[in-house]
């Protein structure tokens, strides 16, 4: 399969591993080139919220999720948020867009500020600077003043904030069908084509 375009996927440690999960599998399947990006507290969350033995080392976590899609390494790269030699870290990199799910309030807050301390901080400052597309996925509540003050400055910038905040109306049945609701709406953000929901209003048959 033909890739189709390339996206980097940030994974933070805030609940909602199902989430990222999902979206890096459809993805996938969709034949886009993802850079994965994780930091350690992602590793734990994935741990904690799924079945995978995550590895400690990027190049294994490479190879497990290579092997578990089935993708070759060309279409999947994963990198540490200490590795400052990865192309997410330039403006050259050829990537159209980043999504960081799930998104920890103190990695919106970093983003925010330009604090660029690390390398998921960092890809996320180049969108900004070069003005692609961002994509926050954050997973918290309630929301505090600083917080939504932090979301308003990135909105102002372009940044698409959206909430891990699944809709009711579609009657999900499971926990799988919650999560495919907020992964519709990223993927829908970043106009690769999916059929997870009908669309409102088509015809359901």
């Amino acid at each position: 399969m033909p890739l189709q375009n390339q996206i980097i996927l940030a994974l933070t440690g805030a609940s909602g591993a199902p989430y990222a999960l999902r979206l890096l599998e459809l993805l996938l399947k969709a034949g886009v080139r993802v850079d994965l990006i994780f930091s350690k507290a992602a590793q734990m969350v994935l741990a904690m919220e799924s079945a995978l033995e995550i590895p400690a080392r990027p190049a294994e976590v490479a190879s497990l999720f290579q092997a578990q899609y089935g993708v070759s390494p060309d279409q999947l790269r994963v990198y540490g948020r200490e590795d400052w030699m990865a192309p997410a870290a330039s403006g050259s990199h050829t990537a159209r867009a980043m999504v960081v799910c799930p998104c920890t309030m103190g990695t919106l807050a970093a983003i925010a500020t330009g604090m660029s301390d690390n390398l998921i901080e960092r890809a996320a400052d180049v969108m900004i600077k070069e003005r692609r597309q961002l994509i926050l996925v954050p997973r918290e509540t309630p929301f505090s003043a600083i917080h939504l003050e932090n979301m308003l400055k990135l909105s102002q910038l372009g940044v698409t904030i959206l909430p891990a905040n699944p809709g009711f109306y579609y009657k999900p049945e499971t926990i799988a069908d919650l999560v495919d609701f907020v992964v519709a709406r990223i993927l829908d953000q970043l106009q690769v084509e999916h059929h997870l929901l009908p669309r409102w209003g088509a015809d359901p048959n």
